[in-house]
Protein backbone atom coordinates (compact mmCIF):
# COMPACT_ATOMS: atom_id res chain seq x y z
CA UNK A 1 0.00 0.00 0.00
CA UNK A 2 1.56 3.28 -0.78
CA UNK A 3 1.97 5.91 1.65
CA UNK A 4 -0.02 9.13 1.79
CA UNK A 5 2.80 11.43 -0.25
CA UNK A 6 3.90 8.46 -2.68
CA UNK A 7 -0.30 8.04 -3.73
CA UNK A 8 -0.56 11.77 -4.43
CA UNK A 9 2.39 11.96 -6.67
CA UNK A 10 0.93 8.83 -7.74
CA UNK A 11 -2.06 10.57 -8.86
CA UNK A 12 -0.16 13.94 -10.36
CA UNK A 13 2.08 11.95 -12.56
CA UNK A 14 -0.92 9.52 -13.60
CA UNK A 15 -3.31 13.03 -14.18
CA UNK A 16 -0.20 14.51 -16.06
CA UNK A 17 0.52 11.32 -17.88
CA UNK A 18 -3.15 11.06 -19.30
CA UNK A 19 -2.93 14.89 -20.14
CA UNK A 20 -0.21 13.65 -22.91
CA UNK A 21 -2.94 12.14 -25.03
CA UNK A 22 -3.23 13.74 -28.14
CA UNK A 23 -6.84 13.49 -28.02
CA UNK A 24 -7.55 16.42 -25.66
CA UNK A 25 -10.66 14.90 -24.27
CA UNK A 26 -11.51 15.40 -20.73
CA UNK A 27 -10.42 13.60 -18.18
CA UNK A 28 -13.02 12.40 -15.21
CA UNK A 29 -11.83 11.15 -11.94
CA UNK A 30 -13.28 7.87 -12.58
CA UNK A 31 -11.01 7.79 -15.77
CA UNK A 32 -8.11 8.81 -13.35
CA UNK A 33 -9.07 6.37 -10.55
CA UNK A 34 -9.13 3.30 -13.06
CA UNK A 35 -5.96 4.16 -14.55
CA UNK A 36 -4.18 4.03 -11.44
CA UNK A 37 -5.99 1.00 -10.03
CA UNK A 38 -7.69 2.93 -6.61
CA UNK A 39 -11.65 4.13 -5.99
CA UNK A 40 -12.73 7.31 -6.65
CA UNK A 41 -12.55 7.85 -2.60
CA UNK A 42 -8.96 6.97 -2.72
CA UNK A 43 -8.48 10.06 -4.51
CA UNK A 44 -10.60 12.21 -2.54
CA UNK A 45 -8.88 11.19 0.56
CA UNK A 46 -5.97 13.19 -1.19
CA UNK A 47 -7.67 16.12 -3.07
CA UNK A 48 -10.32 17.90 -2.50
CA UNK A 49 -11.76 17.26 -6.30
CA UNK A 50 -10.05 17.98 -9.52
CA UNK A 51 -9.71 21.25 -9.55
CA UNK A 52 -7.40 20.46 -6.47
CA UNK A 53 -5.11 18.16 -8.47
CA UNK A 54 -5.00 20.73 -11.01
CA UNK A 55 -4.00 23.23 -8.69
CA UNK A 56 -1.17 20.66 -7.68
CA UNK A 57 0.25 20.54 -11.20
CA UNK A 58 -0.02 24.15 -11.43
CA UNK A 59 1.74 24.65 -8.22
CA UNK A 60 4.55 22.12 -9.85
CA UNK A 61 5.00 24.31 -12.98
CA UNK A 62 5.50 27.37 -11.31
CA UNK A 63 8.02 26.15 -8.14
CA UNK A 64 9.61 24.62 -11.52
CA UNK A 65 9.56 27.29 -14.15
CA UNK A 66 10.54 29.80 -11.85
CA UNK A 67 13.24 28.23 -9.95
CA UNK A 68 14.98 27.88 -13.23
CA UNK A 69 14.17 31.33 -14.30
CA UNK A 70 16.10 32.34 -10.97
CA UNK A 71 19.12 30.16 -11.42
CA UNK A 72 19.62 31.83 -15.22
CA UNK A 73 19.40 35.03 -13.90
CA UNK A 74 22.00 34.46 -10.89
CA UNK A 75 24.12 32.51 -13.26
CA UNK A 76 24.37 34.17 -16.20
CA UNK A 77 25.83 37.64 -16.84
CA UNK A 78 24.53 39.08 -19.93
CA UNK A 79 20.80 40.12 -20.12
CA UNK A 80 20.60 38.78 -23.76
CA UNK A 81 21.56 35.56 -22.95
CA UNK A 82 19.46 35.07 -19.51
CA UNK A 83 16.83 36.17 -22.33
CA UNK A 84 17.67 33.24 -25.06
CA UNK A 85 18.11 30.82 -21.92
CA UNK A 86 14.60 31.62 -20.53
CA UNK A 87 13.21 31.16 -23.84
CA UNK A 88 15.23 28.05 -24.42
CA UNK A 89 14.55 26.72 -20.92
CA UNK A 90 10.46 27.51 -21.30
CA UNK A 91 10.45 25.68 -24.64
CA UNK A 92 12.22 22.62 -23.66
CA UNK A 93 9.97 22.36 -20.64
CA UNK A 94 7.26 22.03 -22.50
CA UNK A 95 9.03 19.32 -24.51
CA UNK A 96 10.33 17.25 -21.33
CA UNK A 97 6.24 17.45 -19.70
CA UNK A 98 3.55 17.14 -22.08
CA UNK A 99 0.79 16.60 -20.06
CA UNK A 100 1.94 20.30 -18.01
CA UNK A 101 1.99 21.78 -21.98
CA UNK A 102 -1.78 21.13 -21.98
CA UNK A 103 -1.85 22.75 -18.55
CA UNK A 104 -0.02 25.88 -19.61
CA UNK A 105 -1.80 26.71 -22.57
CA UNK A 106 -5.26 26.46 -20.81
CA UNK A 107 -6.48 23.60 -22.95
CA UNK A 108 -6.40 21.26 -19.94
CA UNK A 109 -8.52 23.30 -17.95
CA UNK A 110 -11.71 24.55 -20.37
CA UNK A 111 -13.79 22.33 -18.26
CA UNK A 112 -12.81 23.20 -15.16
CA UNK A 113 -12.72 26.07 -12.20
CA UNK A 114 -12.30 29.40 -14.14
CA UNK A 115 -9.76 29.82 -10.73
CA UNK A 116 -7.11 27.82 -12.41
CA UNK A 117 -6.81 29.15 -15.93
CA UNK A 118 -6.25 33.05 -13.57
CA UNK A 119 -3.50 31.14 -12.28
CA UNK A 120 -2.23 30.05 -15.65
CA UNK A 121 -2.79 33.64 -17.24
CA UNK A 122 -0.63 35.30 -14.07
CA UNK A 123 1.69 32.50 -15.01
CA UNK A 124 1.90 33.94 -18.13
CA UNK A 125 2.21 37.79 -16.89
CA UNK A 126 5.66 36.80 -14.45
CA UNK A 127 6.85 35.21 -17.01
CA UNK A 128 6.57 38.02 -19.74
CA UNK A 129 7.59 40.05 -16.35
CA UNK A 130 11.03 37.95 -16.40
CA UNK A 131 11.62 38.71 -19.99
CA UNK A 132 11.34 42.38 -19.60
CA UNK A 133 13.48 42.35 -16.27
CA UNK A 134 16.33 40.52 -18.20
CA UNK A 135 15.91 42.61 -21.48
CA UNK A 136 16.26 45.84 -19.02
CA UNK A 137 19.58 43.88 -17.45
CA UNK A 138 20.32 43.55 -21.78
CA UNK A 139 20.10 47.51 -21.89
CA UNK A 140 22.36 48.44 -19.08
CA UNK A 141 25.04 46.42 -20.90
CA UNK A 142 24.55 48.09 -24.47
CA UNK A 143 23.02 44.57 -25.44
CA UNK A 144 19.69 46.26 -26.33
CA UNK A 145 19.66 49.42 -27.70
CA UNK A 146 18.48 51.80 -24.64
CA UNK A 147 15.05 53.26 -27.36
CA UNK A 148 13.61 50.01 -27.86
CA UNK A 149 10.38 49.47 -26.34
CA UNK A 150 11.20 46.30 -23.38
CA UNK A 151 7.65 46.03 -22.83
CA UNK A 152 6.40 44.80 -26.48
CA UNK A 153 9.74 43.20 -26.83
CA UNK A 154 8.73 41.03 -23.90
CA UNK A 155 5.17 40.61 -24.50
CA UNK A 156 6.27 39.19 -28.83
CA UNK A 157 9.24 36.84 -26.79
CA UNK A 158 6.08 35.77 -24.49
CA UNK A 159 3.75 35.32 -27.48
CA UNK A 160 6.39 32.96 -29.36
CA UNK A 161 6.61 30.79 -26.36
CA UNK A 162 2.35 30.81 -25.72
CA UNK A 163 2.49 29.97 -29.57
CA UNK A 164 5.24 27.19 -30.08
CA UNK A 165 3.32 25.47 -26.65
CA UNK A 166 0.10 25.74 -28.36
CA UNK A 167 1.41 24.43 -32.11
CA UNK A 168 3.31 21.31 -29.92
CA UNK A 169 0.16 20.27 -28.59
CA UNK A 170 -2.00 21.10 -30.95
CA UNK A 171 0.37 18.37 -33.26
CA UNK A 172 -0.06 15.13 -30.64
CA UNK A 173 3.15 16.61 -29.46
CA UNK A 174 4.65 16.15 -33.51
CA UNK A 175 6.00 19.68 -33.91
CA UNK A 176 8.89 20.35 -31.19
CA UNK A 177 8.58 23.34 -29.65
CA UNK A 178 11.99 24.23 -30.04
CA UNK A 179 12.00 23.54 -33.68
CA UNK A 180 13.88 26.32 -35.68
CA UNK A 181 14.48 28.41 -32.21
CA UNK A 182 18.31 29.54 -33.09
CA UNK A 183 17.30 31.09 -36.39
CA UNK A 184 13.62 32.62 -35.09
CA UNK A 185 15.52 33.64 -32.00
CA UNK A 186 17.91 35.95 -34.17
CA UNK A 187 14.57 37.21 -36.32
CA UNK A 188 12.74 37.88 -33.33
CA UNK A 189 15.74 40.10 -32.03
CA UNK A 190 16.22 41.65 -34.93
CA UNK A 191 15.55 45.79 -34.29
CA UNK A 192 16.17 45.68 -31.05
CA UNK A 193 20.02 45.07 -30.84
CA UNK A 194 22.32 47.40 -29.99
Amino acid sequence: MARSGERKNQILQTLALMLEGPAAERITTAALASRIGVSEAALYRHFKGKADMFAALIDFVEQTVFSLINKIASEEKSGLRQTEAMISMLLGFAQKNRGMTRVLIGDALVTEDESLQARINQIHDRLEAALKQALRFAVTQQEVAADADLAAQANILMSFVGGRWHQYAKSGFRREPAEFWQIQWKQLMEGVLA
